[in-house]
């Protein structure tokens, strides 16, 4: 028998971000959250998210009252207001006990029904810059700031208690040796002839943040169309320039401008934290700010966290002048691997900004659907 208790405080909120941390101990390839930071994102007094939406945590307790499993479920309102009737569920983990991961599921339908909603949907997060997917395939590769790894168990309990697969996702990666320097140099030079458009240098914090605004408006314009998108708001800006700034590299962050002096491409590339979370073991103190500041300094993997073109200009190679600068930043910096962040499967827009760099899918995740 197990026991499913939705909780609340801030001490059962830490214990819900710390039950991975046991589930998955010494494991190779998982990589834990910044606990302090985790925690944090579910308070709705700090997190903007929750202006529209409502969240649901869950902790499973077997007859020793020991944590054996984990659920949030999500209710946002964009969802509902764009037609989806769902309850999103995330930060699903659990022991391998299909029981388990049915009684917490259980709950998540629970929510949908008594909101009047008809379906469960998840792994997912509550926008579109959290998290998303179930690894499906891929189990022997790291993951990163921006995934959740899972034991192959999860995706089998999932079938078998009758969800389906609603949407996929391409993990990517290609080697800085793959790229032709010379092509994107020329292409670089003819695309900036052509329509005067302009890359944007900024060398610090302070002048990248001159154009996060513009930068975000040109995000919802690029991803509005996607499934399960969720604009930013304003306060949400704010909230993401805080948590992820830090992370990044100035170099690594880069825009384009029309000739009118309007931003119609931007890039944010971050360096891969992993190895390092893996060593913070989910504290920044004694020392895993150490280990941070040294894979920001040091590394020879980055991540392409979000990359996007305003709509008239794509399919155009204006990504040619991101990749042109890209390659001696990455080569001066000893990169020599770059990893694609989840796409959706149906993005074939992005997926064609990568077709000369030889991609190749190392991991495949899946969103999962049940009616309630």
């Amino acid at each position: 028998m197990f026991l499913i208790k939705e909780i609340s405080t801030q001490k059962e909120l830490t214990s819900f971000v710390k039950f991975p941390l046991s589930l998955y101990k010494n494991h190779p390839y998982w990589v834990p959250p910044l606990i302090a930071d985790e925690v944090a994102s579910f308070n709705k007094d700090k997190n903007p998210v929750f202006d529209n939406a409502q969240a649901f945590f869950f902790l499973a307790y077997n007859a020793q009252n020991q944590i054996v499993g984990r659920v949030a479920a999500i209710i946002n309102q964009h969802d509902i207001a764009q037609g989806a009737k769902k309850v999103r569920f995330g930060w699903l983990d659990m022991i391998d006990d299909i029981q388990v991961t049915k009684a917490l599921l259980d709950k998540v339908a629970e929510v949908a029904r008594l909101h009047q909603l008809e379906y469960i949907e998840g792994p997912m997060g509550f926008s579109s810059m959290d998290k998303v997917g179930l690894l499906t395939e891929g189990y022997d590769h790291i993951s990163n700031m921006m995934t959740w790894y899972h034991y192959p168990y999860y995706y089998e309990h999932l079938q078998q208690l009758g969800f389906t697969k609603e949407k996929g996702f391409i993990d990517m990666s290609f080697l800085i040796k793959s790229i032709n320097p010379e092509f994107f140099k020329k292409t670089a030079e003819a695309i900036k002839r052509r329509y005067g458009v302009t890359l944007i240098d900024t060398p610090t914090t302070k002048e990248v943040l001159k154009h996060v605004d513009d930068m975000f408006n040109l995000y919802n314009d690029t991803y509005s169309k996607l499934a399960s998108y969720v604009p930013i708001t304003n306060r949400q800006r704010d909230y993401f320039k805080q948590k992820y700034i830090p992370f990044i590299n100035p170099e690594y962050i880069r825009f384009i401008e029309d000739k009118n002096g309007k931003l119609i491409c931007f890039a944010i590339v971050m360096p891969s934290f992993s190895k390092a979370l893996q060593k913070a073991k989910g504290s920044l103190l004694p020392f895993g700010w150490w280990h941070l500041l040294q894979a920001k300094k040091h590394h020879n993997t980055v991540e392409f966290y979000l990359i996007g073109v305003a709509p008239e200009y794509q399919n155009k190679g204006i990504p040619a002048l991101l990749f042109d600068y890209y390659y001696d930043v990455f080569k001066r910096n000893g990169v020599t691997n770059c990893v694609i962040t989840p796409e959706l499967e149906e993005n074939i827009a992005i997926q064609q900004l990568w077709k000369s760099f030889d991609p190749v899918i190392f991991a495949r995740r899946a969103t999962f659907k049940k009616e309630v």
